[in-house]
This record gives C-alpha cells, sequence and structure tokens, in this order.
C-alpha cells in the first residue's frame, strides 16, 4: 500500500495583534479586584507574547478590512450568535486564500488535487470554506469535499488521518487541508475567572496543508485516537445564544499528565524512545508543563510548541500545523516524529511520522 506522505505546509494569521489590548479589557471585565489580581498574574505567566484577531483593537481604525473590537465587544452588549457569524462568513475567506496562497501550488500541484478536507469550530456557514478553496484555486466542479467540524484543537490530526486514508486507497489522489479557526469571535461576558482565563490564550489563525504520495516532507506512518476515562466534561464546546460557549476546566493539565504517566495516551509499548521530534498542540502553558512532566522529555523537546504558543496563542486546529510547520523547516532526514493535540472528551490525537 502506499505511502501518504504530508509535502508542506503554509501558515497565516490576520494582521491585528490584540494581546495586551485583550489583557487590558479582560482585567477591566472584571469587578472583584481580588479576582483583577490573579489575573494579572496568571496572564504574566502564560508564555504568550502575541495574538492576532480580525478584529482590531484599536478605535476608529478606518480599515475597511477589519472590525472594531471595541464595538464588536461592548460591555453590556456582546453581540449573538447570528452576528458572530456573519463576521466569520465576512472575515474567514480572506484568511483562508492568506494561508493557500501562501502554500504556492504549482500547476500540476492544483490540477492534482482531487479532495478539499476543512477543519472548523468557530464558524459554520454553507456553502463553506470548502467552496471558497474550489473557486479560488479554480479546482474542478467533482473535487470532493469533506468539512471536520467542531471537533476542536485536535481535527488538524483527524484531517491528516482522512487525507491519509484517501491517498493510501488512490495513490494518485491528491489531498488539501485547510485548518481555519476565528477563535477571537467568541470571547465571553462574565465574571468567571476560569472562563476568562480560558479566553487568554485563543486566537486566530489558519493552516494550509497538501498530502499526496510524493515523497517529500513528512510520511505519515500511523496515528491513534485515545480517551481518557471520567473526563468527558473538562472540556466543552457548545452553541449558545451569545456565541460558542467554552467550558475549560483546570483540572485538564493534571488529568493529561496522569494519563500520559500512566500510559493511558501513550504507552511504552508505542516506542515513544525512538521520537527526537514532538509536536505537541500549545493548548497553553500548563498544558505543555503537563505533557512534558507525564511523557518525562528533556527540556527542549516541546521548544517549537513553546514558540508557536509564544508567537501567535491557541489558535485550535491550526495550532499543531504551526508547529508542524516549525519542524519541517528544521528536520533532518531519518528522524521520528510523534504530533500530538488534544480536545474534547478528553481526547488525544497522535501522529507518527518520520522525515524523508
Amino acid at each position: 500500500m502506499s505511502t501518504a506522505y504530508l509535502n508542506r505546509i503554509a501558515t497565516a494569521v490576520p494582521e491585528h495583534d490584540v494581546h495586551d489590548a485583550f489583557v487590558v479589557f479582560a482585567e477591566q471585565m472584571l469587578a472583584d479586584p481580588r479576582l483583577r489580581a490573579v489575573f494579572r498574574r496568571m496572564a504574566s505567566r502564560a508564555n504568550i507574547e502575541h495574538r492576532y484577531s480580525f478584529l482590531d483593537p484599536q478605535k476608529h481604525s478606518g480599515q475597511f478590512s477589519s472590525q472594531d473590537a471595541h464595538d464588536f465587544y461592548r460591555p453590556g452588549n456582546f453581540p449573538n450568535t447570528a452576528r458572530r457569524m456573519e463576521l466569520f462568513e465576512q472575515n474567514a475567506p480572506a484568511l483562508m486564500r492568506k494561508a493557500v496562497d501562501r502554500l504556492a501550488l504549482n500547476e500540476k500541484e492544483r490540477s492534482g488535487i482531487t479532495h478539499v478536507l476543512v477543519t472548523c469550530c468557530t464558524g459554520l456557514y454553507a456553502p463553506g470554506l470548502d467552496f471558497e478553496i474550489v473557486d479560488h484555486l479554480g479546482l474542478s466542479g467533482d473535487v470532493e469535499r469533506t468539512m471536520v467540524g467542531f471537533m476542536g484543537c485536535y481535527a488538524a490530526i483527524n484531517a491528516l488521518k482522512l487525507a491519509r486514508h484517501i491517498v493510501r486507497s488512490d495513490p494518485k489522489a491528491g489531498v488539501l487541508t485547510l485548518n481555519l479557526e476565528l477563535c477571537t469571535l467568541h470571547f465571553q461576558e462574565t465574571q468567571e475567572l476560569e472562563q476568562i482565563l480560558s479566553f487568554l490564550v485563543f486566537a486566530d489563525g489558519a493552516a494550509a496543508s497538501l498530502i499526496t504520495t510524493r515523497e517529500q516532507g513528512f510520511a505519515l506512518d500511523s496515528f491513534k485516537a485515545m480517551t481518557v476515562p471520567e473526563t468527558r466534561g473538562l472540556i466543552t464546546w457548545k452553541i449558545r445564544e451569545l456565541g460558542f460557549d467554552m467550558s475549560l476546566s483546570g483540572q485538564v493539565p493534571a488529568e493529561l499528565a496522569r494519563a500520559l504517566h500512566e500510559g493511558e495516551l501513550m504507552a511504552e509499548r508505542d516506542g515513544r524512545d525512538g521520537i527526537k521530534l514532538w509536536a505537541v498542540h500549545p493548548g497553553g502553558q500548563s498544558i505543555l508543563d503537563a505533557v512534558e512532566k507525564g511523557l518525562e522529555l528533556p527540556a527542549d523537546a516541546l521548544a517549537a510548541s513553546r514558540e508557536v504558543l509564544s508567537s501567535f496563542g491557541n489558535m485550535s486546529s491550526a495550532t499543531v500545523m504551526f508547529v508542524l510547520q516549525r519542524m519541517m523547516q528544521q528536520a533532518r532526514p531519518g528522524q521520528r516524529g510523534c504530533a500530538m493535540s488534544f480536545g474534547p472528551g478528553l481526547t488525544a490525537e497522535t501522529m507518527r511520522f518520520s522525515v524523508v
């Protein structure tokens, strides 16, 4: 059976760096001065320098391409779900085009695309981003399109798994994947510190990838999905009247560390000793610390993940692809790697790969 290869990855973020502005805004939203002090302390420890959004934190920017964040998130009048989805439909295609164009497909590659896969958990409309990709690239009308929706941060691994199935079953197939999230659409007005801290890490971003049987990039060797028992309610993502409502328990890092250490998510028989490249989804500083502790990794093993977290924050499904892109630029032939993402369930999706 043919081997599937992740040939290359391109990434993109919107133009507005909103991290510092959000920290100020979120602190002001908290009425309790004690909670404000805790929030300031946690924000300083988040190891995030930049996060990007299609929303412009500068009032009255006058830029047609962006929305005014101050108008969108007005205290006492946060937008409803319909308004949030309107902005997703208006702004997601521009970020898609930015990522896809950076993939720099040549004419042969473009004509060889037979399947388009899209992952997204932050916006819905139809005809959607899959149609937008077909139109933007001028692809054939018989290209097969699949949406992988509402799976959260581990969806990119699922898309790569599906792409592997496709090209292994049809060696002539070419799969274009897009992982796109506008997480900053879904901030909520709340006095719950844990919820505001979860907003502290999320950002907008997109990644486009090409998967074929051409021996270039990373060979997609194997995949595995595991769910930690009795943790179903630790991460939830539900559609409500005022946007998509996330619940992210502070227990998640401890449960991940325990499950990894005890082999519930990655047992010794999986042969992790030969892995040199660890592409772990940077869900937050505490998540990366938990993985490092649970797998007893050396201090520099998650350097790429920590760099992405610092530079971009958590962009849900797109984030692990940012990590893989960095590794692809630096990896040496013959090295073996493991990509790992976490999300609702509590679920870990893992992918073994090797450098061509």
